[in-house]
């Protein structure tokens, strides 16, 4: 998959800029605060509908306006060449085009274009609270099928109306409120066992992709370690749920399910997020980012889009040379504030000052980005 022109009208701080780019590295360079890091915001937006930046929609939207457009030109590995439109507004619903065609939801758009993000703030998949790691598990399923984004908006819904009915009850349990938890209860334990199933069986089968680019990284063997093995599906959730009623009652949420997970992640058998060092702590979340990379690239049969956001500040220089030395076959977009050395071997370059791109564009052949009506 190659993301061949990319178009930003009103987005973050572009008011208008065009860009094009090639197979293999592609180099994005400009000094702090420019919108390098925007480019690859905007491409990894059509990639998950949301920004890897964790901000929401109108934060991506040029300050004084209300709306933002994005035109990405895709070409996949079997010669499909797609255009999409996407059209963010802080007035209304957003809206996708591709190929002139207007998507029904847009979360239509979700397998259309893949794309591997890994920037400065992923080292809080290590070292922070455990949602980062069940977004990371839960991204990689959606990537690989986009039933599982639907899987795991219902398993927030579920959980968000079981709340609310432990909230309304004031912690006393009478008919018309275990009749309701009971509904509930039903529900969650079909969607919230198939995520759980479906998050086992991805970290399983994860496991060895993650050992090996660990290594690759740190450049020595390591006793690198990733499980998933939460006790409520070892004991089924239907039973973990009628346990935890009492506790469910008195705290007003629900204590117990996939929505509560984390998954270990160790370092010679101790847990990396308090005994690794920091340098441990960064080739981990970056290793963490490159076996899903390759390993959805194996699963779907075509290699995803590599952005990495500034990566090679974060890593010590043994590392980031073992990194330039191993990128993974495919397009890659690296966003740097000086020029990198030899081994990245660069594709193409393009500079950015103050929101404006000094490369100049190649023709889009597609004819002019207009946006989408």
């Amino acid at each position: 998959m190659i993301l061949q022109h990319l178009h930003l009208s009103d987005f973050r701080n572009y008011t208008d800029a065009q860009v094009s780019f090639t197979s293999g590295v592609n180099a994005i360079v400009g000094a702090n605060g420019q919108g390098k890091t925007s480019l690859a915001e905007a491409l990894g937006f059509l990639s998950t509908m949301k920004s890897f930046r964790g901000v929401p929609t109108e934060a991506m939207i040029r300050e004084s306006t209300h709306t933002a457009f994005i035109r990405a030109r895709v070409l996949h590995d079997d010669g499909r060449e797609i255009t999409i439109d996407a059209r963010l507004t802080n007035q209304g619903r957003n809206q996708v085009l591709v190929n002139g065609t207007k998507l029904p939801k847009i979360r239509d758009l979700l397998g259309m274009v893949r794309t591997t993000v890994f920037s400065p703030d992923d080292l809080e998949l290590v070292k922070n609270g455990p949602h980062l790691r069940r977004d990371y598990l839960d991204d990689a399923l959606v990537a690989l099928a986009k039933k599982y984004d639907a899987l795991r908006l219902d398993v927030d819904r579920i959980v968000r109306q079981r709340n609310a009915v432990l909230k309304q009850s004031g912690g006393r349990l009478n008919s018309a409120v275990a009749s309701m938890l009971d509904l509930w209860d039903e529900k969650f334990a079909i969607s919230g066992t198939q995520l759980g199933e479906a998050r086992l069986e991805l970290v399983e089968k994860l496991s060895p992709f993650v050992v090996h680019a660990y290594e690759e990284l740190a450049q020595r063997p390591s006793n690198i370690k990733i499980s998933y093995s939460p006790q409520w599906l070892a004991l089924g959730l239907a039973k973990s749920l009628v346990e935890s009623r009492n506790e469910d009652l008195r705290r007003f949420i629900t204590t117990v399910g996939p929505h509560r997970d984390d998954f270990e992640i160790a370092i010679n058998s101790l847990p990396a997020r308090t005994h690794a060092s920091q340098g441990e702590q960064r080739t981990m979340a970056l290793a963490l980012r490159l076996a899903v990379h390759r390993f959805i690239g194996e699963q779907v049969g075509e290699i995803p889009i590599l952005i990495l956001d500034d990566v090679l500040s974060e890593l010590d220089p043994n590392r980031a040379r073992s990194l330039l030395q191993h990128f993974p076959v495919g397009q890659v977009l690296i966003t740097t504030a000086s020029d990198l050395p030899i081994e990245a071997h660069i594709a193409k370059k393009v500079e950015i000052r103050a929101g404006t791109i000094i490369s100049a564009p190649e023709p889009d052949k597609k004819g002019d980005a207009s946006h989408p009506k």
